[in-house]
């Protein structure tokens, strides 16, 4: 079952999203006020982020957070999977599938391009971005951290 973060969820966001941040996944962790900040604009509006959460047998097994932006260059809205986080010992049992399809079905109507990042090492997440049609975008990104 996959369903929308509620204000009762912010002890199983913050959660998720400490271990999502201390994985393999990323390349560093994030402070605790940038998820906190989070947080408060997914309570505030669906404008520029949504949380989803998905449950195996009855049990929080991971969640999926959504950030929006528009794209000239796509002609549109873009989503982006800004991260995606299944708990280990749910890993390998259809989840991030399920949530790929709940992307498309929920998601993709209302967007021109769904976007996502991963580490180039995380061989497993690419071969599943890619069987799911995702492809390299030959762009670099670069950053300048404001604060």
């Amino acid at each position: 079952m996959i369903r929308k973060a509620t204000p009762q969820d912010k002890e199983l966001y913050m959660k998720f999203t400490d271990a999502f941040y201390h994985s393999e996944a990323v390349l560093h962790p994030v402070p605790d006020s940038h998820r906190e900040a989070t947080w408060a604009e997914l309570m505030r509006s669906n404008d520029y982020a949504e949380c989803f959460f998905i449950d195996k047998d009855g049990v929080d097994a991971g969640f999926l957070l959504m950030a929006y932006t528009f794209s000239q260059e796509s002609g549109g809205k873009v989503a982006w999977v800004e991260e995606l986080f299944i708990n280990p010992e749910f890993r390998g049992q259809g989840l991030g599938t399920e949530f790929f399809k709940f992307i498309k079905e929920e998601i993709e109507p209302t967007c021109s391009r769904i976007r996502l990042e991963v580490e180039e090492d995380n061989v497993r997440a690419k071969k599943l971005y890619e069987s799911l049609g995702f492809k390299i975008l030959p762009y670099q990104q670069m950053v300048k951290e404001l604060y």
